[in-house]
C-alpha cells in the first residue's frame, strides 16, 4: 500500500509539473557583444514581437548597441557599452552615412542619444565606453533582476 501511494505521488507530482508553463528564457546580448554586422533590426524586430525579455550583458559593442532599442530589454549594472559613429571597420576616418547614422541614433533613448551626440561619441570610429550602472542610473534603462 506505501508503495502504491509512493508512486500515485510521483505521478501527481510529474502531472503538476507537467502542467506548469514554462518560463521564457531572456534573450541575451552576449552572441552579439562584438557588434558588426548583426542585423540588429532584426533581432529587435524578433524580440519586441516576443515580448521576451533581452539583457544587455558583458561587452557589448557597436551595433550590439542598437538593441537598447528591444520593447522589453534590461541592462545588467556590470555590462560595458562601447559607442562610436554608425561605421564599418573599413570606412573609419570617414563621415558616418546619415541615413545609417540617424537609423543607430533612433535605437537609444532621447537622453543616451543626446549624450552621445553632444560628447562627439557618435562622430567618429573611436570607441567611447558607458558602464552599465550609467546607463541605468543616467539615461533610464531598466536594471536587469538577478
Amino acid at each position: 500500500m506505501a508503495c502504491i501511494r509512493s508512486s500515485l505521488f510521483y505521478v501527481f507530482t510529474f502531472v503538476a509539473v507537467l502542467g506548469v508553463a514554462p518560463a521564457l528564457a531572456d534573450g541575451s546580448s552576449r552572441p552579439y557583444g562584438g557588434g558588426g554586422r548583426i542585423n540588429p533590426g532584426a533581432i529587435i524586430a524578433q524580440y519586441n514581437k516576443s515580448g521576451e525579455r533581452f539583457r544587455i550583458e558583458g561587452s557589448c559593442q557597436s551595433s550590439c548597441t542598437m538593441l537598447l532599442a528591444i520593447k522589453n530589454v534590461c541592462v545588467d549594472p556590470g555590462a560595458r557599452l562601447l559607442f562610436h559613429a554608425a561605421l564599418f571597420p573599413n570606412e573609419a576616418g570617414q563621415k558616418p552615412p546619415p541615413k545609417r547614422q540617424a537609423a543607430m541614433l533612433a535605437a537609444y533613448k532621447p537622453a543616451l542619444r543626446n549624450y552621445l551626440v553632444k560628447n562627439g561619441y557618435v562622430s567618429s570610429f573611436e570607441f567611447h565606453t558607458i558602464s552599465g550602472a550609467d546607463i541605468i542610473r543616467k539615461f533610464g534603462y531598466r536594471q536587469c533582476p538577478n
